[in-house]
């Protein structure tokens, strides 16, 4: 058979092209699953037998952390410009899509430890804003680039994978807000709920200023920007990653088990101050020198098994099937974590044996 008439494309720009775009699939897919298995899964937010939401999850908070994670480094931005953009992304979950921090909460007992004042869940949301921005976005953004370290500073999305994403990010935003809305609040027996206009507007201005800001600060957060001190030990970090995460809980804990004697403000005040020096904390060691893959793994996974721990605290009225499957899901992300931890550890002593030394912090 003769083949000599077949069609070749030789030009090198498009094969060079072909090749970028199939090697930053993996990288692409990973985040898109990641963010909503972190935030969602391992939480127990989503159980097995809710598990169809994770398709518009993965359209929602898979999307929004991927054109998050664009955005940054099409701008060359640093952390601070992704945590701009993922409180922007949770704004834009609580206040417009799902709309869950602005309506009556449709939960028995829960009203009045919501902290609801001007038609805002202040305590729920202020919960929201650090655990959709730091588990959804931060998180799983950081565990994908260790996955794929070779692809950390480089954009994975063309202009029509960007529509293409805004496009499903905007589809799953409407079968989301419908989910919960139209179905699963009147399935709560939660009275309707018709959000005011200026929320709404609100809102959109607060996402507008997040990237506004995100963009201004671009140049704030790179770790070219070393300081001489040393960092932390890796097993401290990853400990108060634990803690910082495992803390951050204690929030919505205020509202789902009320504690009579803890004044929902008190618990107000206490969570930025707390998120603050997180926040500190964390760009203070990022800035350190010796600052490496090794760190960032380990403050990741102390904050995704800071959430698991939370969770299996509070499996209350779940069932058999879901709590076997929780476990099961567990197991198979510390799996998946060791697995990194292990390629990274191997990664960082072939560096290191190269400069001289064979050691690990």
């Amino acid at each position: 058979m003769q083949t000599d008439s077949l069609p070749v494309n030789t030009n090198p720009n498009a094969l060079d092209v072909t090749r970028k775009m199939t090697r930053y699939r993996a990288s692409i897919w990973t985040l898109l699953i990641l963010a909503p298995v972190i935030a969602e899964v391992l939480s127990g937010a989503t159980r097995l037998s809710i598990l169809f939401v994770l398709i518009p999850e993965i359209m929602v908070w898979g999307g929004g952390a991927l054109l998050a994670r664009e955005l940054v480094r099409r701008w060359r931005a640093g952390g601070t410009s992704l945590l701009c953009l993922g409180l922007a992304l949770s704004i834009a979950e609580e206040f417009i899509i799902q709309q869950t921090s602005i309506a009556p909460m449709p939960f028995p007992g829960v009203q009045e430890f919501t902290g609801r004042y001007l038609g805002v869940n202040w305590l729920y949301f202020l919960f929201m804003l650090g655990y959709e921005s730091v588990w959804v976005v931060l998180v799983p953004v950081q565990v994908t680039e260790l996955i794929f370290p070779e692809r950390r500073e480089s954009p994975w999305l063309r202009t029509r994978g960007i529509i293409a994403t805004i496009v499903a990010f905007l589809v799953g935003s409407r079968i989301a807000w419908f989910g919960w809305t139209q179905k699963a609040r009147p399935q709560l027996h939660a009275a309707p709920y018709q959000p005011p206009a200026i929320l709404i507007v609100l809102g959109l201005m607060a996402i507008a200023g997040l990237i506004w800001m995100a963009w201004l600060l671009r140049g704030s957060g790179h770790l070219r920007k070393i300081d001489s001190r040393r960092v932390a030990n890796p097993w401290i970090i990853g400990i108060t990653g634990f803690v910082f995460g495992t803390a951050w809980f204690a929030l919505i804990s205020v509202i789902f088990i009320p504690h009579r004697d803890v004044a929902v403000w008190i618990s107000f005040i206490a969570g930025p101050i707390w998120a603050f020096f997180c926040f500190a904390l964390v760009r203070f060691w990022s800035r350190s020198w010796g600052w490496g893959d090794w760190h960032r793994f380990a403050i990741c996974f102390g904050a995704v098994f800071g959430c698991m721990a939370i969770s299996d605290a509070t499996y209350a009225g779940w069932t058999r099937t879901d709590l076997i499957a929780k476990f099961v899901f567990q197991v198979l992300a510390v799996a998946g974590l060791v697995w990194l931890g292990r390629k990274i550890w191997r990664r960082e002593l072939a560096i290191r044996s190269l400069d001289g030394t064979v050691s690990v912090d």
